[in-house]
């Protein structure tokens, strides 16, 4: 059975912000398209350090992370991202991997995209629910 990959739009959520204001021009935002793996799994988004780079997200944190093979280890965290998949987009921290490795998508993004893996197709769909735009429950 084949992992569910989807292509994420990157954007670096500082630049956008200065951009806004004016003096920052719209092609100096850093951004990059890359692809991921969904992984319900795992709870954050997690972006290899080149990807972290290509983007100058900022570290402000570190966290243990626990790899499927039961190993632990500090990585850092970095942010603020903006993440669009589809027509869908929220900003998030995420996860500093390794150079290199592969980008994974967590629940938070699935949360916040308000999508679910449709296994059967190996595609990210909106819940039937909220076609059009996520529909997030505060309650």
């Amino acid at each position: 059975m084949g992992a569910i990959v989807a292509s994420m739009e990157l954007e670096n959520t500082a630049d956008r912000s200065v951009a806004d204001r004016g003096p920052l021009q719209e092609s100096a935002i850093r951004s990059t398209t890359v692809d991921g793996v969904v992984d319900a799994s795992a709870v954050r988004l997690m972006l290899p350090e080149n990807v972290v780079t290509v983007l100058g997200l900022k570290t402000h944190g570190r966290v243990v992370v626990t790899y499927a093979d039961e190993r632990k280890e500090t990585r850092a965290v970095a942010g603020p991202v903006t993440v669009r998949i589809g027509n869908r987009f929220m900003t998030t921290d995420c996860v500093v991997g390794p150079p290199c490795s592969e980008p994974l998508i967590g629940q938070i993004v699935l949360a916040g995209l308000d999508l679910v893996p449709d296994c059967a197709n190996h595609t990210l769909t909106p819940r039937p629910e909220s076609p059009d735009m996520p529909l997030i429950k505060l309650r």
